[in-house]
């Protein structure tokens, strides 16, 4: 099914085009209709399923089917500043033919650029929920003309408690509207949220709920505290390993273990809210381009990743959650390609561990590193799998990093 068939106007079909997309994703395929046909829509679907694509391209093509009048028209919020440049990249490549305006609105930066932009009239805005509700209240943002409203990466939202100022935005927005909202979850706080802002809501749901996706590998590394950097730099010795998100349970963490990868020679950016926007932004665009191989990042930076062919994520520290199990994970494996996920557990994540695979309803596979099997503590009960791994060589056994199929196919967004 190629995207003209889906209802999108010529412009658009040719910027996919130019952009080297053929093919919609199942979430676009199924979505992209219902969107313009009018309809309140819920969007469920795995990170990397092509889910800002399924909400952007016809948003663009409601946009574009009546003459600007640079009366805001429609609003996404998403829950970080990183999603929120992600998703306005996405917006100016594939409405690159259309004469519409846009405009970002987020903290970290001066509140002067995303003033002017709204006072000059723009068609869209893509804000994050705190910066949008401070010019709210200095009376810089007029919602009179507004259609549609998209909530994006919903779940994060409301984990990150930000359910009071969406009320508060939504009660500002005209009640007649199209309202769509997109998550990796459908949990009962969701559930919850949707009777709330949707009406008679079309449901499109890829995927099962609140599970990792099928394409990850997962494997679990018992290391004791003090063996965690060695083991760290021990894995990322192997070249397959090739663009890695290592996940740190604090800020602090994230910049000591930077530290450390830095010693041993392997370049690497950080990524979290004590890095001011201009250092977030130049840390994801070194990451991105291949010039750093190791990303460290907290859970509330790396929620707006949004990074193609990232081959592994390591949780350097054990999640507490099993959602933020899933969300990490979901930053590898995308678009049918392969990917890997490697979590370090302590003897304290033990009970974090099995609270994690009763939610996945499956075992995870422990392995153990050799030349650090000393250090690590013993598991407190039968592991669903065993093996040991070593950096490449010949003859070797199967490495984290080793394909198992192909690597996807051109014509995903």
């Amino acid at each position: 099914m190629p995207f003209t068939t889906l209802g999108l106007g010529s412009k658009i079909t040719l910027a996919l085009k130019e952009q080297g997309y053929v093919e919609p994703t199942p979430i676009q395929a199924k979505a992209i209709p219902l969107v313009l046909e009018g309809r309140d829509l819920i969007g469920v679907a795995q990170t990397g399923t092509g889910k800002t694509a399924a909400f952007v391209l016809p948003l663009l093509e409601r946009l574009s089917a009546s003459p600007s009048t640079r009366h805001m028209r429609a609003l996404v919020v998403a829950p970080t500043r990183e999603l929120v440049v992600q998703i306005e990249e996405n917006v100016r490549a594939y409405g690159r033919h259309l004469s519409l305006h846009y405009a970002t609105v987020f903290g970290g930066v001066g509140e002067g650029p995303q003033i002017q932009a709204l006072r000059r009239g723009v068609d869209l805005v893509v804000a994050t929920p705190g910066r949008l509700i401070d010019l709210m209240e200095q009376r810089f943002v007029n919602f009179a003309d507004l259609q549609v409203l998209v909530l994006d990466e919903a779940d994060r939202m409301l984990d990150m408690g930000f359910l009071p100022p969406i009320r508060r935005i939504v009660g500002a927005i005209p009640k007649t509207r199209q309202t769509l909202l997109f998550s990796a979850t459908m949990s009962k706080e969701i559930e919850a949220v949707t009777r709330e802002f949707l009406k008679a809501p079309a449901l499109v749901e890829i995927g099962a709920r609140s599970t990792p996706v099928e394409a990850v590998t997962q494997w679990v590394v018992e290391v004791s505290m003090a063996a965690k950097v060695p083991a760290l730099v021990h894995l990322l010795k192997d070249a397959a390993l090739e663009s890695v998100l290592v996940f740190s349970r604090t800020k602090h963490g994230a910049d000591r273990i930077a530290r450390k990868l830095d010693d041993a020679g392997i370049k690497t950016a950080t990524l979290h809210s004590n890095r001011t926007q201009g250092q977030r932004i130049l840390a994801l665009k070194r990451f991105k381009s291949g010039e750093v191989r190791c990303l460290v990042a907290t859970d509330i930076a790396a929620r707006g990743i949004d990074v193609d062919g990232i081959s592994h994520v390591i949780n350097y520290d054990f999640p507490p959650q099993p959602e933020d199990y899933v969300h990490r994970i979901g930053r590898t494996g995308r678009a049918q390609a392969i990917g890997d996920a490697i979590s370090f557990v302590t003897h304290d994540d033990h009970d974090t561990l099995r609270k994690l695979e009763r939610f996945l309803g499956r075992g995870i596979p422990r392995k153990t590193l050799e030349g650090l099997a000393a250090n690590a503590p013993q598991p407190q009960r039968a592991a669903p799998a065993a093996g040991s791994w070593r950096p490449r060589g010949p003859g070797g056994p199967r490495r984290f990093g080793q394909r198992r199929g192909p690597q996807g196919r051109r014509g995903r967004t």
